[in-house]
């Protein structure tokens, strides 16, 4: 089974979360950043590329192989829906089409969710929001590990096994499994196979989905947050800059880059990582990590 992990609970602090203090600070030293918030406007021609891309895929993968869309789904079709999740994640901040148009950004995640076949878009929406605002706490940032989690996957294996299974802790909901049915009448159970798969394997055991860990999980002690500034942030919508992110949700993904150069002294003293395979890596060996490795906060109720 492997080593078991060192830690045999999560890590409690009393202090607020640091991203909104942060921001305070930058703002008040940097207030052109305040030029970086808003939408892209360029952002809903590549995520819908991106989607046109793997609707011209279920023809290609028509009648394959099983090996051949086994390898197509996790090097090229997983890596494109999982971009089209972290697309979705942009989305959840409306900044697709910006604050002023919800119901566009709704429909355009709807949309990206389309190829993934697992549908989220609506349900991250909710939990990735009350994630930003109660970031640690203990009931609402459903970021956390359960217990139980972390319970039973705290040795070598255990972790392995929980990084394979993350795909399946998201919500099934039906205007997704709609268009599921229709890919398998016209294309074949294979071709919906390859979507499918691709996403499941892309979140799992791949290079892309080391941001799930790198994101939030306790490497250094005392730091919640983690940026990656490597090149899968090319085609990953920057989520890799996720200190920044926290700092600025209101800020595309695009221009996050942009805030890290306006005021480097904030983020580049901080502890980084330099890959999401090595994250991956670190997190199934090392026994001081593991699900217990985030950090939390006593709930403070969604009304205070």
């Amino acid at each position: 089974m492997g080593q078991k992990v060192s830690r045999t609970d999560f890590e409690w602090v009393y202090t607020e979360e640091p991203h909104a203090s942060r921001r305070k600070l930058m703002l008040e030293k940097y207030p052109q950043i305040k030029k970086l918030f808003g939408y892209d406007p360029m952002f809903k021609y590549v995520a819908g590329g991106m989607v046109l891309m793997q609707m011209i895929m279920l023809f290609v993968m028509q009648d394959r192989s099983w090996t051949t869309i086994l390898l197509a789904a996790y090097c090229f079709g997983g890596v494109i829906n999982h971009s089209l999740m972290l697309a979705v994640h942009e989305i959840s901040h409306n900044l697709a089409f910006g604050h002023a148009r919800p119901m566009a950004n709704r429909m355009f995640g709807f949309f990206c969710n389309l190829p993934i076949g697992l549908p989220f878009s609506i349900s991250f929406k909710k939990y990735h929001l009350e994630h930003h605002r109660y970031q640690g706490d203990e009931v609402a940032d459903t970021d956390i590990p359960t217990y139980l989690e972390a319970k039973l996957f705290c040795t070598t294996f255990g972790k392995f096994i929980w990084v394979v299974l993350q795909p399946f802790f998201y919500i099934f909901r039906p205007i997704v499994l709609a268009f599921d049915a229709i890919v398998v009448y016209f294309f074949g159970w294979r071709v919906m196979a390859y979507l499918v798969l691709g996403s499941v394997l892309a979140m799992g055991l791949h290079p892309v989905a080391g941001h799930f860990i790198s994101e939030h999980y306790m490497f250094a002690k005392g730091f919640e947050t983690y940026s990656y500034y490597g090149p899968l942030n090319w085609i990953t919508f920057n989520v890799g800059y996720h200190n920044e992110h926290h700092d600025f949700p209101a800020i595309p993904g695009s221009r996050l880059p942009e805030v890290r150069k306006i005021a480097p002294e904030f983020y580049d003293n901080m502890p980084q990582h330099s890959s999401w395979v090595k994250v991956l890596y670190d997190f199934v060996t090392d026994p001081a990590v593991g699900p217990y490795a985030r950090i939390k906060r006593k709930a403070r109720g969604l009304d205070s």
